[in-house]
């Protein structure tokens, strides 16, 4: 194990702007912006920059969450729930939407620019100085990096607990260097099958690596669906409990993933954990006001844009695999506030199933208008235009997101309809401070 560096300890250090530490962690890899193809498997270079910082992760209680959609708002609720018991909360949380300080929050709110530059630093010179020395942190990626900073300015709040959400997969996901005291898996659906396989349960085994010995694994999957199966069988070889919420074939994305957060709650509080109060922790910290604090940008989320035809509801909801737009498009269609047809603005990234996404956006939206996303790898607006007009829908490509949110928005009017922007969390981040957006 390689010693803490100077910079891991140094409160003195001069402070530093974060977009100059940016400029200096974008030259790292950063696989959510390329091909991913190419990645690099192992916690190796996690490992050796936590090391150099002290390793502020080691007595950091955690709940590790994962799986396909719903993670992080099942770690906000889960976060809302240990805060509402007065405990002391961060919560990590990828990608960001807007600024990439929603990354590390303290207490609910992301941290601030100059501390989340000043832990970045440090990681950078532990990176820096496993590139010197040779050894393992030399090939850290811009995720690991983030991670390590995250996890550092975790180690010095003094927090009662962590909620760490899973960036990709989980068992080589730089977020995997916790050991979790209860690890949930939301549900198993098909995404990253280049990196995480092409089957179901074949993801589910990637997913089920963020399970340890001694925790309990909370899940929606039962034991006898593909990938519920494998998750059930890992449990089992750690010997490790595993929950399931009691929640409705017909439950709503909200319901359920309240569901899971409160068995969490309740695991905690059964295994001993107790609020400032001195009672254990349960299931009904998440009340009414609990879960509206938990709410995040894109997903669900409620806009205006006002028009000379009349306003036109929008909904922000970063969906961006067929099954999670499903469920989407389920409870959204039994809002009385969204009348009319709806219009659709997708983007999709480039290892996204674009043809079973449009397959399912089809049967819900009279008209579609692809987009890109600068600077980020994705589905061509022509390529989405194309698949939806083969699915029997009006379309139509629009490259640059603004323009193609002026064009939807116009579409949606002339319908007497409601707008949905969808496909990806990054066009949302893109387009949420857009003009005319209330």
């Amino acid at each position: 194990m390689a010693a803490p560096t100077k910079a891991a300890h140094d409160a003195s250090s001069p402070p530093c702007s974060l977009p100059g530490v940016l400029d200096r962690l974008d030259r790292l890899t950063d696989w959510e912006k390329r091909p991913r193809g190419g990645m690099r498997v192992g916690l190796g270079p996690m490992r050796d920059l936590l090391a150099r910082l002290g390793d502020p992760q080691a007595c950091l209680p955690v709940v590790h969450v994962g799986g396909t959609k719903g993670k992080g708002s099942v770690c906000a609720l889960i976060e809302a729930g240990l805060m509402r018991a007065g405990l002391r909360v961060g919560r990590y949380a990828s990608p960001h939407v807007e600024s990439v300080t929603e990354r590390v929050c303290l207490q609910g709110i992301p941290v601030g620019a100059a501390r989340l530059a000043g832990a970045l630093t440090r990681a950078l010179d532990a990176h820096e100085a496993a590139r010197r020395g040779g050894t393992a942190g030399a090939d850290a990626t811009w995720f690991d990096v983030l991670t390590a900073a995250g996890f550092t300015l975790f180690g010095e709040a003094g927090l009662d607990w962590a909620v760490v959400e899973v960036g990709l997969g989980g068992r080589l996901d730089s977020t995997n260097a916790v050991d979790g005291k209860v690890a949930v898996i939301t549900n198993i659906g098909l995404e990253h099958t280049e990196i995480l396989g092409h089957t179901r349960a074949a993801i589910a085994a990637e997913k089920v690596g963020i399970l340890k010995p001694g925790a309990a694994l909370v899940t929606t999957l039962p034991p006898d669906d593909e990938a519920g199966a494998v998750v059930a069988a890992r449990a089992a070889a750690l010997g490790c409990p595993v929950l399931r919420p009691a929640t409705a074939p017909s439950a709503s994305i909200a319901a359920e993933n309240a569901a899971l957060a409160g068995l969490v709650l309740d695991r905690l509080g059964a295994g001993g954990v107790r609020g400032r109060d001195g009672a254990p922790l349960h299931a009904g910290l998440l009340d009414a006001a609990a879960r509206a604090s938990a709410s995040l940008p894109g997903r669900l989320e409620r806009r205006v844009i006002r028009t000379a035809r009349g306003p036109v509801p929008v909904v922000l909801d970063g969906a961006h695999v067929p099954f999670n737009l499903a469920a989407v498009l389920h409870d959204l269609g039994g809002d009385p506030t969204l009348a009319g047809p709806c219009t659709a603005l997708v983007a999709l990234a480039g290892d996204k199933d674009a043809a079973g996404f449009l397959a399912v956006l089809a049967r819900h939206a009279a008209a579609i208008v692809g987009t890109e996303m600068p600077e980020r790898r994705g589905h061509a607006a022509a390529a989405l235009r194309a698949l939806a007009a083969g699915e029997g829908v009006e379309a139509e490509a629009v490259a640059l997101p603004e323009a193609g949110l002026a064009r939807a928005t116009e579409l949606a009017a002339r319908r007497g309809g409601w707008l949905l922007v969808t496909g990806s969390l990054h066009l949302v981040g893109a387009l949420r401070g857009s003009t005319g957006l209330e």
